[in-house]
């Protein structure tokens, strides 16, 4: 059935019954406590971004929410007119993309998913609600297999399991010192002495996975190149944070999150994180036979770029450049005094160029 407005908006299309589903565990996610569907709804979102809800609130949670299907789905848009309004209805307040971890021991693996609410929601309700997402726990899905037909493989907007930030220019970051988003707890601790076990221990060859960590860092993104010296003055501080009870791929994302355009002392910039954004020590907790497994986390997707972060560090569903970027865009509409001064530079250019 065809969503219908009160506005000029293009309808929504039909919904096919054989729209494509994602993989289980992947696809579009409905958010509880939705006000019921009215002529009504996304009233005030432009043509576009209308026509695109529209036609996502009414297909059924799980189905595929890839860029490249929906273009398919709504052939007046293409592929990047779709991820324009997608990003829109980010900042809007109806949807967040996440990805969360799954399944236990060795088989734990990433799976990424679209949550959506017809109603618009604010920050405050998503961080909310995405932190009582983060402690149910998770269902582990099906073991990987081949796409078959009727089913799509993960979004290309999202990152693969381990994904590099992306290296995208930031000339537009406001002048002065932009605040960092904070990953982990405000909490501060005062770096402790090095203690631990170092990153490479005497007759063993084998590198720490703090060790580890800190190599792929360069790898991932080249503003955090560091030498074998840097990771081996850093792993003493890194371990603590594993040692905590951090996962490697928590800390990989609490040194990315925020990085400046240009970073001119990688080991510099990572020490200072390492310790003033190290997580506080908790008591031991002996697990019980039949305890449930440890609370899974859940990372929000910037909807624009795909860099990962808690929900509280991505207001809006964007992360700090990309929000940055579009809050400072200016009124485009020109000053009717400039117009007249341009008319009035033209008219004199073309009285120069005419022939004596």
């Amino acid at each position: 059935m065809a969503t219908q407005h009160l506005s000029s908006a293009l309808p929504a299309p039909a919904v096919s019954a054989a729209h494509p589903m994602a993989k289980p565990g992947y696809g579009k996610r409905s958010a509880p406590g939705q006000l019921p569907r009215t002529r009504d709804d996304f009233a005030l979102l432009p043509t576009r971004e209308r026509y695109v809800a529209g036609f996502v609130d009414h297909i059924p949670d799980g189905a595929a929410m890839s860029v490249k299907q929906l273009a398919k789905q709504l052939p007046l848009y293409g592929q990047q007119a779709i991820s324009t309004s997608l990003t829109a209805l980010s900042v809007a307040g109806h949807l967040r993309r996440v990805r969360c971890a799954v399944g236990a021991g060795d088989e734990t693996r990433w799976v990424f998913r679209t949550f959506w609410s017809r109603t618009a929601r604010d920050n405050e309700w998503w961080n909310t609600y995405l932190a009582t997402e983060n402690a149910a726990p998770a269902a582990a899905p099906a073991a990987p297999e081949a796409p078959t037909p009727g089913t799509a493989p993960p979004p290309p907007w999202v990152p693969a399991e381990e994904p590099p930030p992306p290296a995208r220019p930031e000339g537009t970051s406001p002048v002065g010192r932009a605040p960092e988003p904070t990953p982990v707890p405000h909490q501060r601790t005062p770096p402790r002495a090095p203690d631990t076990v170092p990153a490479r221990q005497t007759g063993d060859t084998t590198p720490s996975p703090a060790y580890l960590a800190l190599a792929r860092l360069g790898r991932d993104d080249h503003r955090l190149a560091l030498s074998a010296d840097d990771c081996t003055a850093l792993a003493p501080l890194a371990t603590q944070w594993l040692d905590r009870g951090v996962t490697v791929e928590y800390l990989t994302s609490a040194l990315t999150a925020g990085l400046p355009a240009q970073v001119d002392s990688p080991i510099g910039l990572l020490r200072r994180r390492l310790a003033d954004k190290m997580p506080p020590r908790l008591p031991d907790q002996v697990t019980a036979p039949g305890t449930p497994a440890p609370t899974r986390r859940i990372l929000v997707e910037c909807t624009d770029c795909g860099r990962p972060g808690l929900p509280e560090a991505l207001p809006d569903g964007l992360c700090h450049p990309c929000h940055k970027a579009r809050t400072t865009i200016t009124d485009s509409t020109p000053d009717p005094a400039e117009i007249a001064a341009v008319k009035a530079h033209m008219a004199n250019l073309r009285d120069l160029l005419k022939p004596v």
